[in-house]
């Protein structure tokens, strides 16, 4: 998932806007207690629960919009386990995997009032291929999809619903062994039929979940109020909790410093993103286990390279840079709220194996750039503006510099970010920072989205590497088919893209929950997947 977790510092203009909202959030909480203040370091790439691919936007949509699957709401291992959403059980699969049937549950209904429906799948599915959604790879299985996407009209052919009996059946081309992981995604989290094939992140789809999104202003902050038809929706979905609050007033607030200070003033009740690495040490010493814990996370930060073109179609060139980067000295830019690593897979991955090709050596990285003499020294090297992001983005330019490199740094609102890096034919795309987040516990989520060819896409691109590799494709495309996971096989796919050097993997990531004293912190549950379970948040 392109899963950003930072924080930003446009300081001086956040400042002023931290004292307008924040005041008028103070307000509103003395008035009504049964209001809770979040703050955002910036807004969801969309609010739209087919597009969405962000970190900060899947917690946003994790209790508003629900798949025929999800995720138990609990933390740790637990809460990696799929279990029905709106779908009566979980699939029954046959014909060798290629197969998957599920039931509707019957009376479930909209946050708008209308009732869902078994053929709403597919026209979610649809509406996602008409978007040219991120996630559209994990669906493209589906016999038809392929010609749906091309026409956009049509239907998918291996999609047949019934409304009487809440029968969906879903036939792929080749099993699929991560499918009943992907029907667990926001990407196909239903939405009613006729929904508009645009982004809806001003004006979001009617609800599933306990909550819905009853205001949005994109770049600014959006509400969340009870869903009105989630008493009934309630009593057919006894696995997925309601919420606590009866309303959540989300800001979105660039300064992190400011948010702190808010946070302790009780001006906010939930921060999402971490606070800044230099206020970690006290933060932990004053609230630790009473307002503030650390979480664990399957994440990957890394810098990419574009493979396609001069001078990163050169391995020569991209193992130097390889050699060149210092993870350690990235992790003490993260202030200690990241765990160097130099693979692809995260440590507590099934298939993880640790090794690390290219110990740090700025002696072996010159010499192979001066074997390989690339012509082409000017280099653009994206990134966006949240810190720490922004100065790893800044290390790593002035680490090309010392290469010899003629770098020119591009650096970008984290609002829009991943959709501009995303689209591939962009120019300039040379280089750059990213994450990753999984989308769900299973290898597959760091080698198809990441490094396989089909995510190689004109629009919401993950793939930012752009390499194409048929030999690999295959063997990731293999691994994916199997029921149960091939661990020695994901190792060796691990250590053969990474002698391939497509990017400098140099960490993985530990996020926070810091909450207000209102908040009882011990209720509070943490996703892997989904970060905090909004729904979890209540007051003490």
């Amino acid at each position: 998932m392109l899963r950003r977790a930072g924080f930003a510092v446009a300081v001086a203009l956040a400042t002023l806007f931290l004292a307008i909202a924040g005041g008028a959030a103070a307000e509103s909480a003395d008035s009504s207690p049964d209001v809770l203040r979040a703050s955002y370091a910036s807004f969801p790439d969309y609010l739209d629960p087919q597009l969405s691919y962000t970190a900060e936007g899947w917690t946003a949509m994790y209790d508003t919009y629900i798949p025929l699957l999800t995720y138990r709401h609990a933390s740790g291992k637990a809460g990696s386990k799929v279990i029905p959403g709106l779908a009566r059980s979980l699939p029954k699969i046959t014909d060798g995997g290629r197969k998957y049937v599920l039931y509707l549950r019957k009376g479930l209904r909209y946050s708008d009032g209308t009732p869902v429906r078994a053929t709403d799948f597919e026209r979610t599915v649809e509406r996602m291929f008409r978007l040219y959604s991120g996630g559209f790879p994990f669906f493209a299985d589906i016999v038809g999809a392929g010609r749906y996407l091309q026409a956009g009209r049509g239907g998918i052919q291996g999609i047949d619903a019934d409304n009487r009996t809440g029968r969906i059946s879903i036939r792929l081309r080749r099993p699929r062994g991560t499918f009943t992981s992907e029907l667990a995604t926001p990407f196909v989290a239903l939405v009613p039929a006729g929904t508009p094939a645009h982004d809806l992140s001003a004006d979001p789809p009617p609800a599933t979940g306990p909550y819905e999104i009853t205001s949005s202003q994109p770049g600014v902050g959006w509400t969340y109020e009870q869903n009105p038809e989630w008493e009934g929706n309630a009593r057919l979905l006894p696995q997925v909790p309601g919420g606590n609050v009866d309303r959540i007033e989300v800001t979105v607030t660039r300064n992190p410093f400011a948010q702190v200070r808010a946070l302790e003033k009780g001006q906010i009740d939930w921060i999402q993103n971490p606070p800044p690495p230099s206020l970690l040490p006290g933060i932990k010493r004053r609230y630790g286990g009473t307002q503030f814990r650390m979480e664990p996370t399957h994440s990957l930060y890394y810098f990419w390279m574009n493979t396609t073109k001069p001078p990163f179609d050169d391995i020569r060139v991209r193992r130097a840079v390889n050699y060149a980067v210092d993870a350690k000295a990235l992790s003490r830019i993260y202030g200690g709220q990241l765990a160097p690593t130099h693979q692809i897979l995260p440590p507590g991955m099934l298939g993880y194996r640790r090794f690390d090709l290219y110990p740090h050596s700025v002696e072996k990285a010159r010499r192979l750039i001066a074997l390989a003499s690339p012509r082409d020294r000017e280099i653009t090297v994206w990134t966006d503006t949240e810190s720490p992001n922004y100065e790893a983005g800044a290390y790593y330019a002035q680490v090309l510099r010392k290469l010899g490199f003629r770098v020119h740094e591009k650096v970008l609102s984290v609002d829009f970010y991943f959709s501009a890096i995303g689209r591939s034919a962009r120019a300039n795309l040379d280089t750059g920072w990213s994450d990753w987040f999984e989308d769900y516990p299973h290898p597959n989520d760091f080698f198809q989205p990441l490094v396989a060819g089909e995510s190689v896409l004109p629009t919401y691109s993950s793939n930012f590497t752009q390499i194409d590799q048929p030999a690999l494709n295959r063997r990731i495309a293999g691994l994916r088919e199997r029921r149960r996971i091939s661990e020695p096989g994901y190792a060796t796919l691990d250590r053969s893209y990474m002698k391939l050097a497509p990017m400098v993997p140099y960490g993985t990531r530990l996020l926070s929950t810091f909450v207000s004293k209102r908040v009882n912190l011990d209720k509070v549950i943490w996703s892997q997947t989904f970060g905090t379970d909004i729904a979890s948040l209540r007051f003490r």
